[in-house]
């Protein structure tokens, strides 16, 4: 894969579309929905960042990422929840090996939305553009040890746990263990195969 593709692709990022969910670029307009949940620390305890610390904050940040979508460097969709027409949390690619083709993809989601399958919907719907359009290899994603729930998102949308890279972060001043779990191209094309013949069987 090249940097070029990464390029094109996501300084005009597309719009995703899933049966409950619409994944579009992120706007300042987002920013009561996105303070809702990024000022909270039960969102944050397993994140790299910090609780923003008021909505000012937020709309900075949010004015910044204009820019990063403008130069084709930030890869993450805002996550819409259609039923409520609510920005519920954020899904995309964290970093790209453009010599490996592979990429980690990383999700939040506010917690009033947990446990209804949005996490799940919207990053079945990044690895599929994943796969399909950026013709990536292999898509790994990272959790800290402790968020076990984020694993089990991951092993719904079809992904394999590897282990734990023991203290393999520094964050937030100190070290943490974190897991990683990751799904190849033909294992999510037989994965997808599968559920098409489920489909026509039912």
């Amino acid at each position: 894969m090249k940097k070029e593709l990464l390029y094109r692709v996501f300084s005009h990022l597309p719009e995703l579309l899933t049966d409950r969910l619409t994944l579009r670029k992120l706007t300042v307009a987002d920013d009561a929905d996105m303070y809702e949940y990024a000022s909270r620390s039960d969102v944050t305890k397993y994140l790299t960042w910090y609780p923003h610390p008021d909505k000012a904050y937020t709309r900075e940040y949010l004015h910044y990422l204009a820019g990063r979508y403008a130069g084709g460097m930030f890869y993450d969709w805002a996550i819409v929840y259609e039923p409520d027409s609510k920005m519920v949390g954020t899904c995309g690619f964290t970093s790209f090996n453009c010599a490996a083709d592979s990429a980690e993809v990383g999700y939040v989601l506010n917690p009033e939305y947990w446990g209804k399958g949005i996490a799940g919907e919207a990053l079945g719907r990044v690895m599929e553009f994943g796969f399909e359009e950026l013709r990536l290899h292999r898509i790994e994603a990272k959790f800290i040890q402790g968020n076990e729930r984020s694993l089990h998102v991951m092993q719904r949308a079809g992904m394999t746990f590897e282990g734990y890279l023991r203290d393999g972060m520094l964050i937030k001043g100190g070290y943490v263990t974190v897991g990683i779990a990751s799904i190849l191209a033909p294992e999510w094309r037989n994965r997808q195969a599968q559920d098409e013949k489920r489909l026509e069987l039912d």
